[in-house]
């Protein structure tokens, strides 16, 4: 199997009436933030309307989720069995295009400390490709432990991680995602959690 994806062949992916259903209540409402609302607060590279890419990248496989265009919700969308860089490329042009993706934001492996290593560099090196490649805006974010809640949610459903490792991808690149527009500062990454 090479994609794992809730879409069907040559239709519309099903999660954009959900999206498109919170497009037109957002545009139909007051656009004042409630006192308890998140900050509105943009990256420095990332617009702060409009729907992001979240990628959990891996050699193997990656994971891709997407938010709202409002940046509230973010939703696991698929798992992308990598393959050569044209065909990576043709088919994340195809979900920027579907999702009028307006940024993308990748999860960036860092050390317990917070110091970057070896597949940090390998990411930021995808990251770059990606960003000159799609044009797109690119923010990378700090994805530790993003793995391990996406196992436990796996795990309370019944779901054995090891078994569905294409499940596993595409819920930590909604975590990742969710955490980056949760983040009070999208500026700076999070700090490291106890």
């Amino acid at each position: 199997m090479t994609v794992v994806s809730p879409r069907a062949a040559g239709s519309r992916p099903a999660f954009l009436a959900l999206v498109d259903a919170a497009n037109d209540l957002s545009n139909n409402r007051d656009m004042t933030h409630a006192p308890n609302s998140p900050p509105s607060t943009d990256s420095p590279s990332l617009p702060g309307h409009g729907a992001l890419l979240g990628l959990d990248y891996g050699t193997k496989r990656l994971g891709i989720a997407v938010c709202n265009a409002d940046q509230t919700i973010a939703v696991p969308v698929e798992t992308w069995m990598v393959r050569s860089p044209e065909q990576n490329l043709r088919h994340l042009r195809e979900l920027i295009e579907d999702y009028r993706a307006v940024g993308i934001v990748l999860g960036l492996p860092v050390r317990l400390s917070g110091a970057e290593g070896d597949q940090a560099g390998v990411v930021r090196q995808f990251g770059n490709w990606l960003a000159d490649q799609t044009r797109l805006p690119v923010a990378y974010w700090d994805e530790r432990y993003s793995s391990m809640e996406a196992e436990v949610l796996l795990w309370t459903q019944g779901i054995s991680p090891t078994k569905s490792k294409e499940r596993l991808d595409r819920l930590a690149a909604q975590i990742i995602l969710q955490a980056f527009l949760d983040a009070p500062d999208r500026t700076s990454p999070p700090a490291p959690k106890v």
